[in-house]
């Protein structure tokens, strides 16, 4: 899953909204080649702390392993993981803190699923941040389509045992979409 379009977003603006903190676990879900959220949030969480950077594309798994070698990350692990399969991505259950999914959910048939998964790996009160296309930037961004309506995420979301908490700009292109797990 790419992440085109990732240098429009700041990860730290939206990790100061979500309090993020070190020793606090956190997955990024789809991270992407550039893991423009993976790093980041690595360095905001500390030795203590554990970024899980998960993809399906295997050879993106292997850029970021790669980077987090030559400069030093010790606390991302990457994970193979289709988010649509609920159950199948090999983290703890109910163990992390936040789920990063951005410019990911335009691309997912099963949105439902994708949240439910989300969900699952949180603890109680764990945070969902849900980053997406709200308008393109010439021929980046998803067709008129494929572009994720936040209204339709809320619902889904209630579904999947998360409470809207949050919808705000995320730069000039981007929505961000906070969620709490009940």
């Amino acid at each position: 899953m790419s992440n085109a379009g990732g240098a429009l977003i700041d990860p730290n603006t939206i990790f100061e909204k979500i309090a993020l903190a070190p020793g606090m676990r956190v997955a990024d879900l789809g991270c992407g080649r550039t893991g423009h959220f993976v790093f980041p949030a690595a360095k905001v969480v500390g030795d203590a702390g554990i970024v899980y950077a998960v993809e399906i594309v295997k050879n993106i798994l292997d850029s970021i392993r790669s980077r987090c070698r030559s400069e030093g990350y010790n606390n991302v692990q990457t994970i193979w993981s289709d988010i649509e399969a609920v159950g199948k991505t090999a983290i703890p259950e109910g163990s992390l803190n936040a789920c990063f999914v951005v410019n990911v959910l335009f691309m997912i048939k099963n949105k439902l699923a994708t949240l439910r998964e989300s969900a699952r790996l949180l603890q109680k009160d764990g945070l969902v941040v849900i980053v997406d296309w709200q308008k393109n930037l010439g021929p980046l961004g998803p067709t008129p389509a494929q572009k994720v309506n936040p209204e339709e995420v809320k619902k889904l979301a209630g579904e999947a045992g998360l409470e809207f908490l949050e919808l705000f700009p995320a730069g000039d292109y981007h929505f961000c979409l906070i969620m709490r797990k009940l």
